[in-house]
């Protein structure tokens, strides 16, 4: 097939992949998979990669605490369990109940549990069900007393957490209509809405939506009092494109109506939390490294917000939660060279203190109330599993409450921060984990990750199967490119639209600075990216395939011609810009990965991954560049296309998912890469 995009025209010989339930489509993918099951069997490396990251992810796995009407709740997993069970007790150390555990679901449909709300009594529990890693969640909603689900649902939601009422007789939630039954993986994210469910009603009462724009989306927030509800829209999914309009509901008012108080989708809006009649958030405005704002709810209009925190030279972590407000105190999350740095405020924006943590890496958590006086937090970076903190902030002291015991040795790994130059000199941060005593000599494997997209930061975490890696000699490495969120919104916009080459730009200069510090070799360098990483792996690999030795190209943004037209693919243009605007559309054609495979070429060993349950990113993308390869391939290594079954966006699901999909990746690298007998 051919199609004219402004004047050029684009062959898309794969269009047919697209119909993911065609006789045609389901016999190729039935032959693609078996022609990967017969390759992975055969790996000599695999069954004992398996049985290796089968011991590694086995130690207990605790969550970050949260406490809601005197009750303390945190999930919890032995490591010998698919899924954590969220446990509570009224006390940290005292004996636990369990609230929910998703291992005992009934098995139909795989689902997997992904987020969980109380209400603020401690006595209702909203958790949210996938099938099989869909976007597409249901929320139940438990008696804690009893122990059982109530009749209440809340269908066809995605991406955003309900809102108790305080009174806990009802939650405000966003949802999408009901997909057409087989289109669930393909149907656009339209019609959002906002809704109140009362528990035990028979029908749900719309709040808002806007009809003349189907594809905006809204996600609910409720202050402390439950008297406003705060929404923030987006133009597709909520924060995607870092620009969100902002409306205030009076909850108490006869007739409780949106008054818009941001609009335009000019900057971010983070909603914080309230205190004292005020309303805190975190924004972009004129602060491109992030800044915290408090609005009047009463006087809403932009002449009486007030500038509470400035923004500083390291950013504000737009993308997440990283302004919390707890004890009448803001803590603050900021980004320094791809690591956190911890501070708090008293509300006026007064620096408090600085939260000292184990050493440079991740620091997640930090929710609670206003009046609470504690918080808290986990830390974690490459070599060192999440461990948990509990925060006084009255004496502004750290206690350690959880760290796993591991089957290996966090001592026997080092992780180090080096800087190399991009193309056109920008200093860009890189870090490196290594098995110690590992002389970093030209031959060593090598795995080299990243994002570079939607502003969001690659910084340093735990994954159980990275350690295997480093075991049998590799080296593992992020690239902190940019279109990421770590200098602030400077370095994301640095990366997008006519701009994102600057992103695949910045990877490629880091493969070649490691192999001419000879860190390792072309032949022993791999590369691996998901979602919009998929995206980065596929366009270096299609741009530069002399340079690696082996590809992994995982639930890959491929397409870039179509990829608005199928799931929330339309809310991401506005970091990679439209195929109907034609100056955007010659950036993208350039680069797509899939138009830009060409026959004749030795490409590198490469897996495309997918999910079949994959509402994010439709396996389409994966399917049609799996194809153009393998059709294309010259050389003498393998392209295959591995399609996880009950799996969706996220990979890997449950533990058990996450052994056998790693055991394939680090299988295939090994082969690949020469790492035999290591």
């Amino acid at each position: 097939m051919v199609e004219q995009y402004h004047g050029t025209a684009v062959a898309d010989p794969y269009r047919w992949l697209e119909d993911l339930d065609s006789p045609a489509t389901r016999a190729w993918v039935s032959a693609e998979a078996s022609l990967t099951h017969a390759y992975l069997e055969a790996l000599p490396q695999r069954a004992r990669l398996r049985a290796r990251l089968a011991a590694l992810y086995d130690f207990e796995k605790r969550g970050i605490p949260f406490r809601e009407g005197g009750r303390y709740f945190y999930t919890d997993n032995s490591g010998q369990q698919d899924q954590s069970v969220l446990l509570t007790a009224t006390r940290l150390g005292d004996a636990a109940a369990v609230a929910v555990d998703p291992n005992t679901l009934p098995r139909a449909g795989n689902p997997v549990v992904t987020g969980y709300v109380p209400n603020r009594a401690g006595t209702l529990l909203a958790y949210a069900v996938s099938m099989s890693g869909s976007d597409w969640t249901e929320w139940r909603v438990r008696d804690l007393a009893t122990g059982r689900d109530l009749p209440d649902v809340l269908r066809f939601t995605k991406y955003y957490k309900p809102a108790f009422t305080p009174d806990g007789q009802g939650l405000y939630y966003s949802a999408f209509p009901p997909p057409q039954p087989g289109a669930e993986l393909s149907t656009q994210d339209l019609g959002n809405a906002l809704y109140y469910h009362a528990l035990g009603a028979a029908a749900d009462r719309r709040v808002l939506q806007d009809s003349a724009h189907p594809d905006w989306q809204f996600e609910p927030h409720l202050s402390t009092d439950g008297r406003w509800l705060i929404v923030r829209a987006g133009e597709g999914e909520v924060g995607d494109k870092g620009r969100e309009n902002l409306y205030l509901i009076d909850l108490t008012a006869s007739v409780p109506a949106a008054t818009p108080v941001a609009q335009g989708f000019e900057a971010a809006y983070v909603y914080v939390g309230a205190d004292a009649g005020w309303l805190y958030f975190l924004t972009s405005l004129d602060a491109p490294n992030g800044r915290v704002l408090a609005i009047d709810p009463e006087q809403p209009a932009r002449a009486n917000w007030k500038s509470v925190i400035p923004q500083g030279r390291d950013a504000i972590d737009l993308g997440g939660t990283s302004v919390t407000l707890v004890d009448h105190q803001l803590i603050v999350r900021t980004v320094h060279d791809a690591h956190s740095r911890v501070m708090t405020y008293g509300l006026d924006g007064t620096p408090r203190r600085e939260i000292t943590l184990p050493g440079a890496g991740t620091a997640a958590g930090f929710d609670g109330h206003p009046g609470d006086r504690e918080t808290f937090y986990s830390f974690t970076d490459l070599i060192t599993p999440p461990t948990i903190y509990r925060y006084d902030l009255d004496a502004g002291a750290s206690t350690r409450v959880h760290a796993p015991r591991l089957a290996f040795d966090p001592a026997s790994f080092e992780q180090r921060q080096v800087f190399y130059p991009a193309r056109d000199g920008t200093r860009i941060p890189l870090l490196l984990a290594f098995r110690k005593g590992l002389k970093l000599q030209g031959d060593n494997p090598l795995l080299l990750y990243g994002y570079g997209g939607f502003g969001l930061s690659s910084l340093p975490v735990f994954d159980a199967s990275r350690i295997a890696w480093m075991e049998m000699g590799g080296v593992f490495a992020i690239a902190n490119i940019r279109g990421g969120g770590e200098y602030g919104e400077v370095w994301h916009r640095q990366g997008i639209r006519t701009h994102k080459q600057t992103v695949f730009d910045d990877f490629i200069a880091a493969a070649e600075w490691l192999i001419a510090r000879h860190y390792t070799s072309v032949h022993r360098l791999a590369i691996h990216g998901r979602s919009n990483g998929g995206l980065l792996i596929g366009a270096c690999l299609t741009q530069r395939p002399e340079l690696f030795g082996a590809a992994i190209a995982q639930v890959g943004v491929l397409d870039m011609l179509r990829f608005n037209r199928f799931g929330q693919g339309a809310g991401w243009e506005g970091d990679y810009g439209s195929p109907e605007d034609p100056r955007e559309f010659k950036a993208l054609y350039a680069y797509s990965p899939v138009h830009n495979v060409h026959a004749g070429t030795h490409y590198p060993a490469t897996l495309v991954i997918t999910g079949d349950h994959d509402t994010r990113v439709m396996p389409m993308h994966s399917f049609k560049f799996a194809a153009a390869l393998q059709t294309a391939q010259a050389g003498p290594a393998p392209v295959l296309l591995a399609v996880d079954l009950s799996s969706g966006h996220g990979g890997g699901e449950t533990v058990t998912q996450a052994i056998a999909q790693s055991a394939d990746v680090y299988a295939f690298l090994a082969e690949n890469l020469g790492m035999r007998g290591r």
